[in-house]
């Protein structure tokens, strides 16, 4: 696979998770079972006419079980860096999602570079918000990656 292809691939993933954990939110769907539902009928698939492009499978189920197995410190990572006054709960479910998937990569996926998991959820972020939004997707998920992935002290 290209690298060009691969990214597409990988933006497609994230993309998917986080619809994915919408979903779960809402639903309250078990992860094997959204995981299942989502290799069989969105990543890759036609609706509407619309082809999907296929999304790196593993990469997607990583990105969904990572941040359910891990929520708790997810969660605590992004409340740590939000505005006086604010909580998760305050933060609408797309935003949520959005948030714990790109923390999630830079907490536990150290083989992917900083500066593409905060631009690829900013560009998730457009899909849903306006430029506000998307820059304090960039801001939040900036100050978790400085203390996530800061070079260990000597």
């Amino acid at each position: 696979m290209s690298n060009a292809a691969r990214s597409r691939s990988r933006s497609a993933a994230r993309l998917a998770a986080v619809q994915a954990l919408y979903q779960q939110e809402m639903e309250g769907t078990p992860t094997a079972r959204l995981i299942k539902e989502f290799h069989d009928h969105r990543l890759g698939a036609t609706i509407e006419d619309a082809q999907y492009i296929d999304a790196e499978r593993s990469f997607f189920d990583d990105v969904v079980s990572g941040v359910e197995a891990r929520r708790e410190e997810i969660d605590r990572a992004i409340t740590a860096r939000l505005a006086e006054g604010w909580s998760l709960k305050r933060l609408d479910r797309p935003m949520r999602a959005i948030l714990r998937a790109g923390a999630y990569e830079l907490i536990a996926r150290s083989d992917v570079p900083v500066a593409s998991v905060i631009s690829e959820y900013v560009d998730v972020a457009h899909a849903f918000y306006d430029k506000r939004e998307s820059g304090f997707v960039n801001g939040l998920l900036d100050a978790i990656a400085k203390e996530a992935r800061a070079a260990p002290a000597r």
